[in-house]
């Protein structure tokens, strides 16, 4: 299958950034976007869909992208895409990754079926990051910078298995959740994690045996209790 190229770029007037997102569908965590501005004179070889390349090869092209190109990252936080809804907080992570770059390019090109609501020349390419190489180059960033962040916080949060997974909903991040619950990384607002929340916060039933019947024998002596005591 071909990389991506510069092929549908050139139709466009540069500087051209691409920009791409990461972390939709993850239980936990940040949504993290990246605009990438490539010099199509000197950029690294190699790149190509994040989701195509092994972890050590996405360090190694994100490492050089950062001495070769211009580059911003954005970032929605737990709390905004529980607020906003994830479209919505990928969207705000995209304006802000393009607004990271310090100056407005000639046009964006964006992976998806939609742009955000911005005021600038921009283009929706649907898999973008399997067809242009600036896109491509974004979703390496975003996919780098993300998995670190989760890496780091699986310091602090152990037991969910993030340096593995990056907050997907893992067989092995489900039992974290079901032994140790829930973390402040974790958006609320998504079907697994609002279930056990809100399963948190039920309350409990105590269940009490129930008194043993009398037989019709002993039913008028126990009546006859009752009333002697009154």
């Amino acid at each position: 299958m071909p990389r991506p190229c510069f092929k549908i770029e050139k139709n466009y007037p540069e500087p051209l950034a691409g920009v791409d997102e990461a972390g939709c569908a993850p239980l936990a965590g940040p949504v993290v976007a990246a605009a990438v501005v490539l010099d199509r004179a000197n950029f690294p070889r190699g790149i190509d869909d994040s989701k195509a390349l092994a972890p050590k090869e996405r360090e190694a092209i994100c490492a050089r992208l950062y001495k070769v190109a211009r580059i911003g990252v954005g970032i929605a936080t737990v709390e905004e895409i529980d607020r906003l809804n994830i479209y919505w907080a990928r969207m705000l992570a995209m304006s802000r990754a393009v607004d990271a770059l310090g100056f407005d390019p000639a046009m964006v090109l964006v992976d998806g079926n939609r742009c955000p609501r911005w005021q600038r020349p921009s283009q929706a390419i649907v898999a973008g990051d399997a067809k242009c190489r600036s896109i491509a180059a974004a979703s390496i960033v975003a996919k780098v910078t993300r998995d670190r962040i989760m890496t780091d916080y699986c310091r602090e949060y152990p037991g969910y298995g993030w340096s593995s997974n990056k907050g997907y909903g893992t067989p092995e991040h489900h039992r974290g959740l079901e032994s140790l619950g829930l973390t402040p990384l974790h958006r609320r607002s998504f079907a697994p994690v609002r279930a056990i929340a809100e399963a948190a916060v039920q309350p409990i039933l105590k269940i009490v045996p129930a008194a043993p019947a009398m037989s019709a024998r002993e039913a008028p002596i126990e009546a006859m209790k009752i009333r002697l005591a009154g």
